[in-house]
């Protein structure tokens, strides 16, 4: 028997907790083992934007604890096919970006580049100043898919949800899962 797939989410406290409710509605019509480590901040952002406790968001097969260097996502052995962090907040992304692991999530994300496997950054922050640019352009550089919950309107969604959808499958692709059903562009 083949293992299903696995990826390795971070949630962090920034606001867009709608794009992980909907990564995962996405994810549970796939093959795909979804292992998660939530930040404290993450916990109190995603009680308050979508009313949930991180017990309560469906698909998730394995948490960690944000604090346990020992978990399975701080080695390279672990064989994650990508991890994403939604919503990726800019002291997250600032941490990342100088190679400082303060926590489960930083250090995934830098076994993962340091094992060469897509790590995805979906940067929610709006203005952003130059030091942000800065991190932005050092781990893409050393691999990173920076990717900001940016809405696309050429669809013409009728729901909040429906964009958050949309933009959970734009995720899904750039870590290699093909959802069939989002209605993609068709050109002119």
């Amino acid at each position: 028997m083949i293992p299903p797939r696995r990826i390795l989410l971070g949630i962090t406290g920034a606001t867009g907790m709608i794009y992980v409710t909907a990564l995962l509605d996405l994810l549970a019509t796939q093959d795909i083992e979804v292992h998660a480590v939530i930040s404290d901040s993450g916990r109190k952002v995603l009680r308050l934007e979508e009313n949930l406790s991180p017990d309560e968001l469906p698909g998730i097969s394995r948490w960690f604890a944000a604090d346990d260097f020992t978990a399975l996502p701080a080695s390279g052995s672990a064989l994650y096919e990508a991890m994403l962090i939604l919503p990726c907040t800019v002291g997250t992304l600032g941490a990342l970006a100088a190679g400082c692991s303060g926590n489960l999530i930083h250090r995934a994300a830098d076994v993962t580049l340091k094992e060469r496997r897509p790590l995805l950054l979906a940067v929610r922050e709006t203005p952003l100043n130059r030091t942000h640019l800065r991190n932005m352009l050092a781990l893409h550089d050393a691999g990173a898919i920076i990717c900001p919950p940016m809405p696309a309107f050429y669809l013409h969604p009728a729901s909040l949800r429906e964009m958050a959808r949309h933009f959970a499958g734009r995720l899904c692709g750039l870590m290699g899962i093909r959802i069939d059903d989002l209605p993609r562009w068709q050109g002119c």
